[in-house]
């Protein structure tokens, strides 16, 4: 006696046994069937057509999409089809028009299957714009997956991020974010390429990994017998284009990180990188001011987005402060905690943070501004004047050789974009290398190693030149107002489901 089935596979049999006799009647998945319409696009054309103007227009439309409601009620039925225009649109099913055979095949259809539909765009007594069938409905692919539970939308997180195929079909808002996410890419091409720049591709294998301070995820090239890194940053391949003579150079792609995950943290991220000869990292302020309060307008109109319950406004100015006052800004200090590395210590250790033993004044300095200032910078805000300890690609300050020209941007509490005048002394630089060499002997597992091709192009002689990273993920979620980097990445790096693979065996 074989088992009883649950509710589950009993509906997934059932499927099956549909596109088994799908099967022995003809093509189950046919591809000749071309749409010449979007749900989207008819209800916006016919927005303001009532009843008896469609009736005299009598247009037409052949819409396929996936078949997300069903209503049988005697001789006429009712569906709902939604395409990539991310709307569905009714459909309205009379036995008359298609007659018995017809009417009853679409009646055996599924919630979940892919159909294609012709005929007249018309308006239901209700008001529901519709396409009246006038002929069979077309299955074009059999949906053997029940969908969730009466469409109302699969809400289980881990579920929604480890099935995004069915996430973005039944959840409407989720397509819009991924759509906006793309808008803001193709909008950050046109500003750069508006002013001169060039996008590039540069290796995502290397051989030494560099351009940022990070653990680098390691693989293994058989036919060279070597180990390869995959690259934390672009910075180094970006600045040895600048020193070959392309003096305005971007690139956005993504960037490997062998660090934790959590919800402004994934291990694989899209980043900005641009490069201009000749700028300073005050020419990046204000060009990057411009650039992102620009792309606000653009997707809001006023420039002001909702944020988790607070209006962030990009409109601009926004404000400067060093890193040294960004800290002094925190009530829990005063100026004679920043003294000297002692003093930091006792700053930091009194309210119960780490003093790493490998940091000096500098790089306590940054750790205060971690732990008392970061998490007030709410709306957009440039922190300058970096100490050249944490800096090893910074040019130092002219005035300060203590500090670089640097600035990070900080929005709601976290950093969205890292730029610096760019060290361009060979000499100083491999200093600079040298001493996080030493860093790394001490125990700083993310400090930066030497590179001497890079040091090589120095020397060949790279103009002065600003550079700037954008982190793509943090600023979707800004403009998105999605509270986890998860939901702005199509598929976020997820712990193995029952330790293997990632798969997820719960139906949804």
């Amino acid at each position: 006696m074989s088992p009883k089935l649950s509710r589950y596979d009993q509906l997934v049999a059932n499927r099956r046994a549909k596109l088994d006799a799908w099967r022995t009647a003809g093509d189950a998945y046919p591809n000749d069937f071309k749409p010449d319409a979007l749900a989207g696009e008819l209800l916006t054309r016919y927005a303001d057509a009532d009843q008896a103007a469609l009736a005299d227009l009598r247009p037409t439309a052949r819409i396929a999409g996936r078949l997300t409601a069903k209503r049988k009620m005697g001789r006429v039925s009712f569906g709902q089809v939604l395409d990539r225009s991310g709307q569905g649109l009714q459909i309205y099913v009379r036995k008359e028009d298609l007659g018995d055979d017809a009417y009853d095949a679409f009646k055996r259809l599924d919630v979940g299957d892919i159909v294609g539909v012709c005929g007249a765009v018309m308006r239901t007594d209700t008001g529901e714009l519709s396409v009246q069938a006038d002929g069979p409905i077309r299955l074009l692919v059999k949906g053997l997956v029940p969908p969730p539970e009466k469409w109302h939308g699969l809400t289980d997180v881990e579920a929604r991020y480890r099935q995004r195929h069915i996430d973005l079909t039944v959840n409407p808002d989720v397509r819009r974010v991924f759509e906006v996410r793309a808008e803001v890419i193709r909008h950050i091409r046109r500003f750069l390429d508006d002013r001169g720049y060039v996008e590039v591709e540069t290796p995502t294998l290397q051989a030494l990994y560099g351009g940022a301070n990070a653990r680098p995820f390691t693989t293994h090239h058989n036919a060279f017998s070597t180990d390869l890194y995959l690259r934390i940053a672009t910075e180094l391949y970006l600045k040895r284009l600048v020193a070959g003579g392309v003096e305005r150079v971007y690139e956005i792609g993504k960037n490997f990180r062998n660090e934790g995950v959590d919800t402004q943290h994934n291990p694989e991220f899209t980043a900005l990188e641009f490069y201009e000869a000749y700028a300073t990292f005050e020419d990046l302020m204000s060009l990057t001011e411009a650039m992102i309060s620009s792309l606000a307008e653009h997707l809001h109109g006023d420039g002001v987005v909702p944020y988790q319950g607070v209006d962030i406004d990009w409109s601009g100015p926004w404000a400067r402060m060093t890193a040294r006052q960004a800290v002094l800004s925190a009530p829990e200090v005063e100026e004679a905690d920043l003294a000297d590395r002692a003093s930091l210590v006792a700053l930091l250790t009194r309210h119960g943070h780490k003093a790493p033993e490998h940091c000096g004044a500098g790089g306590l300095l940054m750790e205060a501004f971690d732990a008392f200032a970061e998490h007030r910078l709410i709306q957009p805000t440039f922190v300058t004047h970096y100490p050249t300890e944490v800096s090893p690609l910074s040019r130092p300050n002219a005035e300060d050789p203590e500090v670089v020209d640097r600035f990070e941007l900080f929005v709601c509490g976290r950093e969205i974009a890292n730029a610096f005048s760019e060290l361009n002394d060979p000499d100083d630089q491999r200093a600079r290398f040298e001493a996080q060499d030493k860093a790394k002997a001490l125990g700083d597992a993310e400090a930066h190693p030497i590179d001497e091709d890079f040091l090589s192009a120095l020397e060949w002689g790279m103009p002065p030149t600003a550079g700037e990273g954008i982190g793509i993920d943090r600023l979707v979620m800004l403009m998105t107002d999605s509270a986890s980097i998860r939901d702005v990445l199509l598929f976020p790096l997820l712990r193995p489901a029952d330790g293997a693979g990632g798969a997820d065996p719960t139906p949804p």
